[in-house]
C-alpha cells in the first residue's frame, strides 16, 4: 500500500489541463513558455540551455561551501591554473 502511494509524483496531482497550460518563466532569460511543451525544461529553448552550460564551464556559477580550502586544495588548484595557463600558450 505505502509503496503505491510513494509512486504518485507531483505530476500525478495536476490535471492535463494545467498541464497544458503550466507557465513559467525560463530562468536564463526570462521569457514566458509553456513548461510541459519545452524539451529544455527550465529553459525556453536549447540556445538559453547551452549560454547557462557556458556559465558554469566559465566559472560564473559556484557552489557555496563552508569549509575554507586547506593547503592541498589551493596546492591543486594552482597547479590546474598552471597547466591551463601554459597550454593556452601552445595554441
Amino acid at each position: 500500500m505505502y509503496n503505491d502511494i510513494l509512486k504518485i509524483t507531483a505530476r500525478d496531482f495536476l490535471s492535463d489541463n494545467k498541464k497544458k497550460n503550466f507557465e513559467v518563466k525560463c530562468v536564463n532569460c526570462q521569457e514566458k513558455f509553456l513548461y510541459y511543451d519545452s524539451e529544455f525544461r527550465p529553459f525556453c529553448s536549447e540556445r538559453c540551455k547551452l549560454v547557462d552550460l557556458g556559465q558554469w564551464f566559465q566559472g560564473g556559477y559556484s557552489i557555496a561551501t563552508k569549509e575554507p580550502l586547506n593547503e592541498e586544495d589551493i596546492n591543486v588548484i594552482e597547479k590546474a591554473l598552471i597547466e591551463k595557463l601554459e597550454g593556452e600558450g601552445d595554441e
